[in-house]
């Protein structure tokens, strides 16, 4: 099995489409992931999948913080721009919400702090415990075969 053959049925599985976001020396990080689920009821867990090579990975690390920011249709534009899908500077207008940046109108914001971290294949699974969760209801953004799609 090659490379793109395991991408194209990875793809297959729909998802929702997640903002991870944490803050070092004040300074506000931010990346677009879809491997994010919940572990644990008792105590709340959730983990989320971060590339060995992806700056993420050492400013989680050195936050010990992050906060997931659960993305509602018509943020396809926030999905990009966390992908590096966009390259133009933007300006992003975070909210706060238990001291942590997260993105305003989504439909899930989770602040947790990292309770483990461990390194499987080429990323870290960082499980965080949840410190703080608040609801809004909209339609998700969800991602199939690679595409926005619409969620009735």
């Amino acid at each position: 099995m090659n490379d793109q053959l395991f991408k194209s049925a990875m793809s297959k599985f729909t998802t929702g489409v997640t903002v991870i976001t944490t803050k070092v020396d004040e300074k506000v990080h931010g990346m677009t992931a879809n491997a994010f689920m919940s572990v644990s009821l008792e105590p709340k867990l959730i983990l989320i999948s971060v590339h060995e090579k992806a700056s993420m990975n050492k400013y989680i690390k050195e936050s010990g913080k992050f906060a997931v920011s659960i993305l509602a249709e018509g943020q396809e534009d926030m999905s990009m721009y966390f992908a590096g899908q966009i390259k133009e500077e933007k300006n992003i207008d975070f909210v706060q919400f238990n001291e942590m940046p997260v993105l305003e109108n989504s439909i899930v914001h989770l602040t947790c702090d990292v309770a483990n971290a461990h390194i499987e294949g080429d990323h870290t699974l960082f499980i965080g415990a949840v410190t703080d969760i608040a609801v809004n209801e909209s339609n998700p953004l969800a991602l199939y075969n690679g595409k926005y799609q619409k969620v009735n």
